[in-house]
């Protein structure tokens, strides 16, 4: 057994972890690796379910992938367009301008009204503006002046029509842009986001175990996993019954509502790193990849991390504090070199349940949209990983550690091959 393994092992035994999946694939397929330790549920009477690699998981923002490529899709049938102003098709965008203060005398915001257009770009890279309410203290108090519980409603427009907090094209924030990305292309299409993913990402790929609605997919259901917490009391994982990773939404949230396999999900991840001509052209596979941000958005991206613990915790994916990033449609990019681990340019996200992915030439991680998953594609080393697992609070210190040792010890196990 790995030393990471030995790792994920004990902290399961020690009760910190009900279970975890881990994945990782070369472009070649000649290095695959697979395993799943511990079990998919902490509730009464289910506790000895194992693990599994079909085991249905909340992959919360992992789902941005997939947005970011059925947009780019959108882009390539002339369906949409980049760098065009969005107000057209979403017109309640930035109708309440950018707050940038909050008078606590009068309970009133101060704000000012844009003067950039927001564009898909903005969405696609985080820089339109908005940030999710849960993560901004300004956004809290505009929503308490309201009555309105944050990021709540049953669609799109109720949860994410906020304030902004910068002008478009000036600044990076983590928020629902891919969101509104998703709605966008339920417009344009004529279809629901399920529908369009389901027709051009899902079925091309034979990937079966993945829906925004799997708890009516009486072939999903049964094998859904359930959230765990992280007691405070005793450091342990307990059953989390009371969770709703899409918060009573009943449209397709194309920031974070995905449910899937990690088996699934993991092919997908393949077909990225080898660029398969199913899902985009190779312009388009460019354009899903470059650094997106220019030298004002990319200080404010890494001054964030660097600035603040928690959002370095919460976003930062185990890349050092001290190294550059940027920001692509697909999740954020290392832009330094790590001898013996990740290379220029690896895409990383994660999700809220402590969920990573990555991708090597670029590395991926899948927010409170992250569930403790991760997610990396370094297409450079030709190397992608998943790493899946159910416990909230997103991106726990702990957690990351694991998922740490499991991003470094997968390259040698690749290089070894």
């Amino acid at each position: 057994m790995a030393a990471f393994e030995e790792t994920y092992q004990a902290a399961c035994d020690s009760g910190l972890l009900p279970g975890i999946v881990l994945l990782a694939a070369s472009r070649s397929g000649k290095f695959n690796y697979a395993k799943k330790i511990g079990v998919r549920s902490l509730k009464d009477g289910q506790s000895t379910q194992p693990m599994e690699l079909d085991t249905v998981l909340g992959i919360a923002s992992c789902t941005k992938l997939m947005t970011a490529i059925s947009a780019l899709q959108c882009v390539e049938r002339g369906l949409l367009v980049l760098d065009e102003d969005v107000s057209r098709l979403l017109p309640e965008i930035g109708k309440y301008g950018i707050i940038t203060s909050f008078d606590d005398a009068t309970a009133q915001p101060i704000v000012s009204q844009k003067k950039n257009h927001i564009t898909l770009r903005h969405l696609l890279s985080h820089t339109s503006g908005h940030e999710y309410d849960w993560s901004s203290p300004l956004l809290q108090k505009w929503r308490a002046s309201r009555g309105e519980t944050l990021f709540s409603g049953p669609t799109i427009a109720d949860k994410s029509t906020l304030p902004l907090l910068f002008e478009p094209g000036t600044s990076w924030a983590y928020g629902a842009g891919l969101d509104w990305t998703g709605k966008m292309i339920e417009i344009v299409t004529g279809e629901t986001l399920e529908t369009y993913m389901s027709k051009n990402i899902w079925e091309p790929l034979g990937i079966k175990d993945i829906t925004f609605w799997p708890k009516e997919r009486a072939d999903m259901k049964h094998k859904m996993a359930d959230l765990s917490t992280i007691s405070p009391e005793s450091g342990k994982a307990v059953d989390a019954p009371d969770f709703d990773l899409v918060f009573g939404a009943i449209e397709c949230l194309g920031g974070g509502g995905v449910f899937a396999s990690s088996e699934a999900y993991m092919a997908l991840l393949q077909a990225v790193l080898r660029e398969d001509p199913r899902l985009l052209k190779p312009q388009s596979y460019g354009e899903l990849f470059k650094p997106q941000l220019n030298e004002e958005c990319e200080n404010a991206f890494c001054n964030l991390l660097s600035s603040n613990q928690q959002m370095q915790e919460y976003l930062g994916i185990n890349v050092p504090t001290t190294g550059r990033k940027n920001f692509s449609f697909a999740g954020m990019l290392s832009m330094d070199d790590y001898p013996g681990w990740m290379n220029k340019g690896t895409l990383l996200w994660g999700g809220v349940p402590n969920i990573i992915w990555v991708c090597l030439h670029l590395m991926v991680l899948s927010d409170l949209r992250v569930i403790n998953e991760l997610q990396f594609i370094d297409r450079e080393a030709g190397l992608c990983g998943f790493a899946g697992c159910q416990i909230l609070p997103p991106m726990t210190p702990r957690i990351l550690k694991l998922h740490e040792q499991f991003q470094h010890e997968i390259y040698k196990l690749h290089a070894a091959t």
